[in-house]
């Protein structure tokens, strides 16, 4: 049985999910309208846990992060990384394979989501409400040149379970 937190956070996994899905419904080009829309969403969503979820579970183990969170933390450096340059095929492959690993962390009765409405408990409701209040995340224009994807290679280096 899972609870609110984790049916809000996978509800919203699967929204992005769909939306990339859409971005490359045809191999060879990237639809922008959905891709700009998966960008914002999964910004928002990495400040949900950034800045909400991963810093309650903290304070609730008395100061000590999740087992998950350096993980967590590492994945979501190269996801946003990955969203910097002008999306091709080969840049949502990347992001694909990232969230490949890093959902299932999160996700279902032994993932990190459950884990911290475990800590949580009557909390749950209350820190699902800030959740909801994060605001969406300002879009920068893309950028590209070979330093930005070198950055984007190293993140994806560091990750590496």
């Amino acid at each position: 049985m899972t609870g609110p937190i984790d049916r809000f956070l996978s509800q919203d996994h699967a929204r992005l999910d769909e939306l990339l899905r859409q971005a490359l419904a045809d191999p060879s080009t990237v639809d922008l309208a959905p891709y700009e829309r998966f960008r914002a969403g999964l910004l928002r969503h990495i400040s949900m846990e950034e800045k909400v979820l991963l810093p309650a579970a903290r304070r609730l183990r008395g100061g000590e992060p999740l087992p998950a969170a350096k993980q967590l933390r590492a994945d979501h450096g190269a996801l946003a990384a990955l969203l910097v340059p002008t999306p091709t095929p080969a840049i949502i492959a990347a992001i694909r394979d990232v969230l490949a690993g890093h959902n299932p962390l999160e996700e279902g009765p032994d993932g990190v989501y459950a884990e911290c409405e475990r800590l949580l408990g009557p909390e749950a409701q209350s820190l699902l409400a800030r959740i909801h209040e994060v605001p969406e995340v300002p879009l920068a224009a893309h950028v590209d040149g070979p330093r930005v994807h070198e950055h984007v290679a190293n993140l994806l280096r560091a990750r590496q379970r």
